[in-house]
């Protein structure tokens, strides 16, 4: 049987999909409902060091609605190679499906959307109120007939936010993820809370709902365990993790006090791994959700994984071959319905 990838413009067959970015943002806002967002600046050259190393710590920086310059960015990303991107931006991070449908058309970028929602503190009342199975038909009406009121259609679940402790809520949310992920063939992706011990926690929520961990996503190991400790009882269970701070080159973690990897130690980890027999379960990105990420605010932008890290791979004596399982082979499969 032919797989699919359902894309924001349609399903389209897996055989035509390449060189894929699973988690990024492409349309949205990151920034905290409540975060006071007058008499906002642009952000000028003079600062802009500044404000990337301080991250979304900058409410300006946590948000890009800009038409224009994702039309640019999805420009560069298709000229370097770049085929498809996944917009992780769920509910709450001012998801916009129809401006993906539109930029996806204009720019020839395969795009998919993603279903569900993100932690609590993003969340309106009204939306944390839900019953658990109406956030399961919510979530399975977003894949089957559209988001948020668009006939546009979401590709996956996720990511899914989880807290450190994980709040009731979020317990449900993923739940009801969980189930929708397996009624409707989706494979769904997990923001974990910022502990070692949050991983587990998800899987354990997941697996209870009767979901195969194999198409389970677990997000940012880049800050959850920035030198790999812990991650192979993960890949025990057979799920998958995702390495998607690539192009983050700083030890300073803006979320709290933790040695973040750079690109380098992200690849000998993944390496290693690979070589341990999980190659199929791994996937990596850059998770850009902030503008000075982007090649328009002098970043590095979408295609940084494409134009630079083969050359890191050789400098390493990594067979550069794994590069294509990490951006074309593993995403594709567990996009793919």
């Amino acid at each position: 049987m032919m797989k699919k990838v359902r894309t924001v413009l349609g399903d389209v067959s897996s055989i035509d999909i390449e060189n894929i970015m699973i988690h990024e943002h492409i349309l949205f806002d990151i920034s905290l409902p409540d975060t006071n967002k007058k008499n906002l600046s642009e952000i000028s050259m003079k600062d802009r060091w500044q404000i990337d190393y301080l991250s979304n710590q900058n409410a300006e920086n946590a948000r890009q609605k800009n038409f224009t310059i994702a039309l640019e960015e999805l420009n560069y990303f298709r000229e370097d190679g770049g085929n498809l991107i996944v917009d992780q931006s769920v509910f709450g991070l001012d998801r916009d499906a129809e401006g993906l449908a539109k930029l996806s058309k204009l720019s020839g970028v395969h795009i998919v959307a993603s279903a569900g929602c993100y932690t609590e503190p993003y969340l309106p009342k009204s939306f944390l109120q839900k019953e658990f199975k109406d956030l399961v038909s919510h979530f399975i009406f977003e894949v089957n007939e559209g988001l948020d009121g668009s006939p546009v259609k979401a590709g996956i679940i996720g990511e899914i936010g989880c807290s450190w402790p994980i709040t009731s809520f979020e317990v449900k949310a993923l739940k009801a993820a969980a189930v929708a992920a397996k009624e409707t063939g989706c494979a769904l992706s997990v923001h974990p809370g910022r502990a070692p011990e949050s991983c587990a926690q998800i899987l354990d929520i997941v697996t209870s709902m009767d979901l195969n961990p194999n198409r389970v996503i677990l997000c940012h190991m880049d800050r959850t365990f920035p030198n790999g400790e812990g991650v192979e009882k993960l890949l025990d269970t057979g799920a998958n993790v995702e390495w998607d701070f690539f192009g983050i080159e700083q030890s300073y973690y803006w979320m709290g006090n933790v040695e973040l990897p750079n690109d380098f130690s992200r690849l000998r980890l993944i390496n290693k791994f690979s070589d341990a027999g999980y190659s199929d379960q791994i996937l990596i990105s850059h998770d850009i959700c902030t503008k000075t990420r982007m090649r328009s605010f002098g970043g590095h932008g979408y295609s940084h994984i494409i134009r630079n890290i083969p050359e890191l791979f050789k400098r390493l004596g990594f067979d550069v071959s794994l590069l294509k399982k990490l951006i074309h082979e593993n995403p594709k499969n567990i996009l793919a319905f």
